[in-house]
C-alpha cells in the first residue's frame, strides 16, 4: 500500500527547489551512476548518487548553507554553533567561509583527525573546533550550552525544517537524472534529515517507489524509534559509524520518516566494513562507514530487488586512513575468518606444542598470543586469535579444544574484547 503526503510534515517542492536554487554555485550536481558490479551481485539496476564527490564528500553541505543563507537578518554580527561528529561540521565550516561569518564547532572528542582537518581546512580563519565529549550528544549539549550563553545562532545538524530542504535536493537531483523509474530507493539514517527530505520529494513526485531507511546495528535510534511509536533517546549506542551515531533522532524528522518510509533497517557494522573494503578494492571508490550504509542493506533485499531499479544513496567519503586496521578486523570477524578465545593452559610441560599440534589444523593460523595472569603454577588463561581459511573451521577448533582438556571462553561478538587487540 502507498504511503499518502502527511500535509503538515512534508517539505513542499517550491522550498525544495528554491533550496536548489540556493545552493547553485555552491555545491556540485553529483552524479547518478550506475555501479555495474553492484548490479550484477543483485541481478539488479542499481545507481549510486555520489554524495562522496560532494564539495565537502558528503550531501551535509546542503543543508548547512542553505539554512544559513536563509537566517533572518540580525542587528550586528552573527556567530554560528553548530555540533556534529564530522560531515556536518565540514558542511558548516565551508558555508561560514562561503558567507563570511564566525563558527564554533563541536566536535567529539574522539572525531578521527583526518575529519577536524578538513573542517579547519573548509572554514579557514573563520571557524574554531571546540573537541568535548565521548558521543555527538555529548558535543550537542556542550554546543547548546555555548550558545545560550553568547546568544550565538545554532545550525542543527538534522532537526530544522530549512535542513531538511536543503538535503531534500538530493531526491530532486536524483528524480531529474534518472531515465526510468525507481524501484527502491536506500537512504542513509543518523539523525533522519537526508531521509526525511529524500522521501518528502520521492512521495511527491514518485510515489511508487519504496523508500527503505539504513542504520547501523549499533545505533538503531530512528528504527527504535519507529518500532515502539515513541521519539526517545537509546540509553548507549556503539559509535563506529560516526556518521551516523545519533542516540536520538529529531523530533521532526522522526515524525516525517514515521509517516513516509516503508521500512528502516539495520546493518551489522562488520557488514558495512567488508562493503567498504569490497568498494575500495574491487570499485575504487572510497567510503566512510556510514557512506556504505545502503549499500550494505542490499544484502536483505536480494530478492525484492532482482530486475528492479534501485538507488543507493551513498553519503559520504570522509574516511580516516588510521582507522583501516580496525575496519579490517571487523570485516574479517564478520566474514567468520577470525576467531578470538581466552583458553586456559595447564602449565605442564608441552602444553602449548599439544594446543599447535592437536587443536589446530593446517590453515589455520596464530595471529594472538599472550599471556593475560599468572595466578598460580598451575594455570595460565591466555589470550589467543586465530585466522582460519573457512567460517566452518572453528567449529573444528572448539570441539578439538575441549576434546583436548583446554578450557576457553569464545569471545568474538563480546563488546569488550576488542580492547585487548590493541
Amino acid at each position: 500500500m502507498e504511503k499518502e503526503v502527511a500535509a503538515p510534515l512534508a517539505v513542499t517542492l517550491e522550498n525544495v527547489e528554491q533550496a536548489a536554487r540556493n545552493l547553485k554555485g555552491v555545491i556540485y550536481k553529483t552524479p547518478l551512476l550506475q555501479n555495474h558490479g553492484l548490479s550484477r551481485t543483485y541481478d539488479a539496476t542499481v545507481l549510486l548518487k555520489r554524495e562522496d564527490l560532494q564539495v565537502v564528500r558528503s550531501y551535509k553541505i546542503r543543508g548547512a548553507y542553505h539554512k544559513m543563507l536563509t537566517l533572518p537578518p540580525i542587528s550586528g554580527e552573527r556567530e554560528i554553533v553548530c555540533a556534529s561528529a564530522g560531515n556536518h561540521a565540514q558542511g558548516v565550516a565551508y558555508a561560514c567561509q562561503m558567507l563570511g561569518l564566525k563558527g564554533y564547532i563541536f566536535m567529539p572528542a574522539a572525531t578521527p583527525a583526518q575529519k577536524v582537518d578538513k573542517v579547519r581546512l573548509f572554514g579557514k580563519e573563520y571557524v574554531e573546533v571546540v573537541l568535548t565529549g565521548a558521543s555527538f550528544d555529548d558535543s550537542f549539549r556542550s554546543a547548546r550550552a555555548f550558545c545560550d550563553e553568547r546568544g550565538s545562532t545554532f545550525i542543527h545538524p538534522f532537526d530544522d525544517l530549512a535542513i531538511v530542504e536543503g538535503q531534500a535536493t538530493v531526491g530532486l537531483e536524483i528524480l531529474k537524472a534518472a531515465t526510468v523509474p525507481i524501484d527502491y530507493c536506500f537512504m542513509p539514517i543518523g539523525g533522519g534529515g537526508l531521509a526525511s527530505g529524500v522521501a518528502s520529494v520521492f512521495r511527491q513526485l514518485s510515489p511508487t517507489t519504496k523508500l527503505i531507511g539504513v542504520q547501523p546495528l549499533g545505533a538503531p535510534s530512528m528504527y527504535s524509534a519507529i518500532r515502539g511509536n515513541q521519539h526517545a533517546a537509546l540509553a548507549s549506542i556503539d559509535s563506529f559509524v560516526d556518521g551516523a551515531a545519533v542516540k536520538c533522532p529529531g523530533q521532526l524528522t522522526y515524525e516525517i520518516c514515521r509517516e513516509l518510509l516503508d521500512e528502516v533497517v539495520l546493518v551489522p557494522e562488520g557488514q558495512i566494513c567488508q562493503d567498504l573494503l569490497k568498494m575500495y578494492n574491487e570499485e575504487g571508490i572510497v567510503l566512510e562507514p556510514a557512506g556504505t550504509l545502503t549499500i550494505s542493506a542490499l544484502h536483505q533485499f536480494r530478492e525484492q530487488i532482482k530486475g528492479k531499479t534501485v538507488v543507493c544513496v551513498v553519503s559520504g567519503s570522509n574516511n580516516d586512513i588510521t582507522r583501516m586496521e580496525d575496519i579490517k578486523e571487523r570485516a574479517m570477524q564478520h566474514q567468520g575468518l577470525k576467531h578470538y578465545f581466552m583458553v586456559t593452559f595447564n602449565q605442564a610441560p608441552g602444553a602449548l606444542r599439544r594446543f599447535v599440534n592437536n587443536v589446530l589444523h593446517e590453515g589455520d593460523d596464530i595471529i594472538q598470543f599472550q599471556y593475560i595472569k599468572k595466578n598460580n603454577k598451575e594455570k595460565g588463561p591466555v589470550f589467543i586469535g586465530v585466522e582460519v581459511r573457512q567460517p566452518h573451521d572453528v567449529e573444528g577448533i572448539k570441539a578439538r579444544m575441549a576434546e583436548e582438556g583446554f578450557g576457553f571462553e569464545y569471545l568474538n561478538g563480546k563488546q569488550d574484547f576488542l580492547a585487548l587487540l590493541v
